[in-house]
């Protein structure tokens, strides 16, 4: 029999999924790629045709395209912010010069730049206007696209692969030959937002739902990784040990594919070996890199990365694809579809896994939701981040048993950071960002502790109720901040706005501080006081001489709701302090004498600036 709860949940919670998907749309595309790759000049020629659907209510004049590589040139936008940030900006994209960093795409010779130059661009066979924008195309239409109609465009360019500086490139630090990241003439998204046609300054990206056919021709003795399942391993190097290589002008031709993704990504060397590991109802995980005396950790990740998978899907969703690849190329590690590029070369296997982990945990929180991350970051790298902080501490507790919280160390990080007054908002778009250190403190940092508070206000169980309903409303759809909260709200009856207010939309602390304890009759007065402008339900603790703890909790007035329960242990509701009150007066009826300590938040997880004042020792 169903409790009357969880079907009021169902009932609700369904409500919620039908109200706030009946008017949403998004668009949906078909890539179909012919690429033929110079590996001794770097280049490659290209043929796509495409299949786009407009889904929105609105009729299209213009599309746009993205065409990454042309930011590694000297003067592009990527450049000019580089230069503008000096010393601020990204090390992997600046050189030492007497003491100062300059940008590396500056002095960038014509050989080593990267671009997109497109020679053909028709639209149902007729020629279109374009323009070329930077790293944009803007395409005038030889007729509209209609809602609920689609169009035809194929397209013919030649691409240069750029110095390995950011993300793609040739020859990166670890030798790998080709990183190809944002690598093709990619459709913009268009949404209830309008279009995301954004410069590329070197950050994230977004991108259209949607199939891709992609036929690799390149050097026979070549092995390619990708995102998306190999046609004919049969026919090329590396997947099969049966293989026998077909050749055509001394060339092999991979042929993948992959459905339901908004990103296609691959990554080519002559010395990659390729590893396969099957996780138990779960995708077929291939490794691809080069296996020396420098990757030897390699190998021992193979049951870690099953374990990751595993309590992936358990705690947060199932993946939806048959395969994923981890592929040693890049700078650094960043997710695509269906794969990531990972540098590999290490002799911590945690800290290889961590990084594994976080690439691999983008599949939910960029890839299955797919974000929009030039806009709200910290929904993809903080959630991401929560996700790989969580894993980690279920596959490596060792690394963990002297936090109070799996969250501890970000936590620590972000009230670091505070206490330096350095924080930016949150909110701000990804590329404009004053530091490098900023950004990751939004993204990162303060994306993940967002859940993490979330969870110490409404309970842990009610937060990872709300993800695994939000990946079952928003799987394979573009998500916003609110979208989220609604349903955050919907699971734990409370309201929440005020809390995206301030964790997202400023840069307030949280402080709280016990002012006086104190005997009340046969009770105990507790004073306490915020000290700070960011409000926040309290957990109060007290333990008493004999070892037992007590717990209560304070809500906030705003939230028009408390947590009475978590992880099987009681709470006792006490009044709402209201936010605009800094002081909070509550008679505990526990003799001042029983009492031996009183504590804000034993678990750790509250990120008050200043935890030291949250404890009262008799």
């Amino acid at each position: 029999m169903i409790s009357k709860k969880i079907l009021f949940l169902f009932l609700i919670t369904s409500f919620y999924s039908f109200a706030q998907l009946k008017n949403y749309y998004q668009q949906h595309i078909v890539y179909n790629m012919d690429i033929d790759v110079d590996v001794e000049k770097f280049t490659y020629k290209g043929k796509q045709n495409i299949i786009y659907t407009n889904n929105s209510p609105d009729e299209l004049k213009v599309v746009y395209f993205h065409l990454y590589w042309n930011a590694f040139q000297p003067n592009s936008m990527l450049d000019q912010r580089i230069q503008y940030l000096g010393n601020e900006a990204d090390k992997r994209m600046t050189k030492d010069v007497s003491g100062k960093r300059v940008s590396r795409i500056k002095d960038l010779a014509a050989d080593k730049i990267g671009y997109q130059r497109i020679s053909k661009l028709l639209q149902n066979g007729k020629n279109v206007k374009f323009e070329v924008q930077g790293t944009i195309l803007k395409v005038e239409l030889s007729e509209p696209i209609k809602p609920n109609s689609s169009t035809k465009f194929d397209m013919e360019w030649t691409s240069q692969v750029p110095e390995q500086i950011r993300r793609s490139g040739r020859n990166n630090a670890e030798g790998i030959a080709l990183s190809m990241t944002q690598w093709y003439p990619k459709m913009a998204e268009y949404d209830y937002e309008g279009w995301h046609c954004w410069d590329y300054i070197g950050r994230e990206f977004h991108g259209v739902y949607g199939d891709f056919n992609v036929n690799i021709s390149i050097d026979k003795n070549y092995i390619i990784g990708a995102g998306g399942v190999l046609q004919n391993p049969k026919e090329v190097k590396g997947y099969d040990e049966n293989s026998k290589i077909v050749t055509k002008n001394n060339k092999a031709i991979w042929k993948w594919k992959a459905n339901n993704i908004h990103d296609f990504a691959w990554a080519a060397d002559p010395d990659y070996f390729v590893d396969k590991i099957q996780v138990p109802d779960g995708p077929l995980v291939y490794l691809v890199y080069q296996k020396n005396e420098k990757t030897l950790i390699w190998e021992q990740t193979k049951p870690k990365v099953s374990q990751f998978f595993t309590i992936m899907n358990n705690e947060f969703g199932k993946y939806l694809y048959p395969s994923y690849s981890f592929i040693q190329g890049g700078d650094g590690g960043m997710e695509y579809g269906m794969c990531s590029l990972i540098l590999g070369q290490t002799n911590s296997l945690p800290g290889l896994c961590s990084l594994m982990f976080h690439e691999g945990a983008h599949s939910w929180y960029q890839h299955i939701i797919g974000t929009n991350e030039s806009i709200r970051q910290w929904m993809d790298e903080g959630f991401t981040t929560y996700a790989e902080e969580y894993t980690m501490s279920k596959i490596f507790p060792e690394n963990y048993k002297n936090s109070t919280h799996f969250m501890s160390d970000t936590k620590n990080n972000l009230t670091r950071i505070q206490n330096e007054n350095k924080e930016e908002m949150a909110c701000r778009l990804a590329d404009h960002f004053e530091t490098g250190r900023g950004y990751g403190n939004a993204a990162y940092t303060k994306g993940a502790m967002f859940l993490a508070q979330l969870g110490y206000i409404m309970g842990e169980e009610n937060l990872h109720k709300t993800l695994r309903e939000y990946y079952k409303i928003w799987k394979l759809k573009h998500p916003i901040d609110t979208d989220f909260l609604h349903i955050a709200q919907t699971v734990s009856g409370m309201d929440l706005k005020w809390f995206l207010n301030y964790m997202i939309y400023t840069t307030e602390k949280i402080n709280y501080t016990i002012k006086n304890v104190q005997a009340d009759g046969k009770s105990t007065l507790i004073l306490l006081e915020r000290i700070e402008k960011f409000p926040m339900p309290i957990d109060l603790y007290i333990t008493l001489n004999n070892g037992t703890i007590k717990r209560f909790t304070i809500p906030l007035n705003m939230t028009r709701g408390a947590k009475k329960s978590e992880n099987g242990l009681e709470y006792t509701v006490l009044p709402y302090w209201e936010w605009t009150a800094t002081q909070y007066n509550s008679i505990i009826p526990i003799p001042f004498d029983e009492i031996q300590k009183v504590e804000i938040d034993a678990t750790g997880r509250l990120a008050d600036i200043d935890p030291n004042t949250n404890m009262w020792k008799k």
